[in-house]
């Protein structure tokens, strides 16, 4: 097990103009910052964009799990720090979205606005994580690659780009360490940040895909309703990638955010 109040020095880019605020762009559980290819240019016209990677995800190390959503909360403060930013704006896919609220309620004088994408602050059952995470490591990415990808696009999209599709496929597989996902399932498996939404301050922006198997609409809803003032913006035709499959309307979302 790793010492959970060591924090780990994360993979990550940070470009665009300098001078320009920064937004954070924290990827989904299995993905990595090709997550954000869609919203690169558009957002990247106005922010300094800061691409990290999480534990054992493109790079970044992997020591033993379990892991704790506060631990991996820790690793962005350190990067944070290590690159002299004080306050940046956040923006995170599911369990990037996870860490966003984490620091939003934790380190509040970090983060300037919210953007909260397909993602929940409480996701049972802890068996099915458990499971996962036991599966990863005994039999390696390949092993729950196409199930864990096929959630995250409708059929249809599905249908339309199966390069992109098979692009995801291929980083869960390639890019990702078993333990380094399996310690992260068992964070999202112990999360529970519920009780600590109320105290969010900053300006925030729920998103959430209609057709969303993994995180649905109203897991985005009760994020909502809990932080003062947040708003809700439900994705037609998107499930758990919705700034993928409907890049265009979530990129204007973030922008007018």
């Amino acid at each position: 097990m790793s010492d959970p109040g060591a924090s780990v020095r994360l993979s990550a880019s940070l470009i665009g103009p300098s001078g320009a605020p920064v937004l954070v762009l924290g990827n989904s559980l299995g993905t990595t910052g090709e997550l954000w290819q869609p919203q690169l240019a558009a957002l990247g016209a106005r922010f300094r964009l800061l691409r990290y990677e999480h534990r054992g995800h493109g790079g970044s190390p992997a020591p033993p799990g379990p892991y704790t959503i506060a631990g991996l909360g820790a690793d962005l403060l350190r990067l944070l720090d290590e690159l002299e930013i004080g306050t940046a704006h956040y923006c995170g896919v599911s369990l990037g979205g996870m860490l966003g609220m984490w620091l939003a309620a934790n380190a509040p004088a970090r983060i300037g606005a919210l953007a909260l994408c397909c993602t929940s602050a409480h996701l049972p059952p802890t068996q099915m994580w458990a499971d996962r995470a036991a599966l990863v490591r005994s039999a390696g990415m390949a092993s729950i690659s196409q199930q864990v990808v096929g959630r995250w696009f409708t059929p249809a999209f599905a249908g339309r780009h199966p390069g992109t599709v098979a692009s995801f496929v291929s980083t869960i597989e390639e890019q990702v360490v078993p333990e380094g996902y399996a310690g992260c399932c068992e964070a999202i498996a112990a999360m529970d940040l519920r009780p600590v939404l109320g105290s969010v301050t900053a300006r925030t922006l729920v998103i959430a895909g209609a057709e969303d198997p993994a995180t649905p609409p109203w897991r985005g809803a009760l994020i909502a309703t809990a932080i003062p003032g947040a708003r809700l913006r439900v994705i037609r035709g998107a499930a758990h990638l919705a700034n993928v499959s409907q890049a265009a309307e979530v990129t204007a979302a973030l922008l007018a955010a």
